[in-house]
């Protein structure tokens, strides 16, 4: 997964995508920020496989084809490890933004965990899958009042608009209050 293998999000809603790298108070429900594409290759699909998920439709075209992906279909593990490299890369980015306008930048907390991981649609060779977040819940810690707890869908939607690659993420963000 070489850095010329994704895009970076697009350049459109930088406000809304700001806020995400910001405090508790600056979030709201329905917040959205596209964090990029990646096309999944043949070679990209095995290799990954062969390290993490040694599957017959993984790692061999004709396997694929005579399973009900009906292709050589990515590793979920796979799919999902792009969203977080692209999230990880798109944040990375904002602060950095951030940072040259003089704003002070909000250090996230670590994620408790995740829910409700789907992969809904097979991701063949050849898919260009792009990623979202949107923000679903808000809420006080109430063992960390210096900590709010944010839950984000992650999506993943391939070329064709049909959505591949859900979760349900949660991460503690700091609150200005607490700064």
């Amino acid at each position: 997964m070489g850095l010329a293998d994704h895009r970076a999000a697009p350049r459109g809603d930088r406000d809304g995508a700001a806020k995400l790298m910001r405090f508790f108070e600056d979030i709201e429900v329905g917040q959205r920020r596209e964090v990029g594409s990646f096309t999944f290759t043949a070679g990209l699909i095995k290799k990954f496989a062969a390290q993490f998920d040694p599957q017959r439709f993984h790692l061999d075209e004709e396997e694929g084809r005579k399973s009900l992906f009906g292709g050589l279909a990515a590793s979920g593990w796979h799919v999902g490890s792009v969203c977080m490299k692209l999230l990880v890369a798109d944040g990375q980015r904002l602060a950095k933004e951030a940072l040259a306008r003089g704003e002070k930048i909000a250090i996230w907390g670590p994620s408790p965990g995740f829910r409700e991981l789907r992969w809904i649609r097979p991701v063949l060779a050849g898919d260009t899958i792009s990623y979202a977040s949107e923000v679903e819940s808000l809420r006080v810690s109430e063992k960390r009042p210096e900590w709010g707890i944010v839950q984000v869908r992650n999506t993943g939607t391939n070329q064709r608009g049909e959505l591949v690659f859900s979760l349900l993420a949660t991460a503690f963000v700091p609150r200005r209050s607490n700064s």
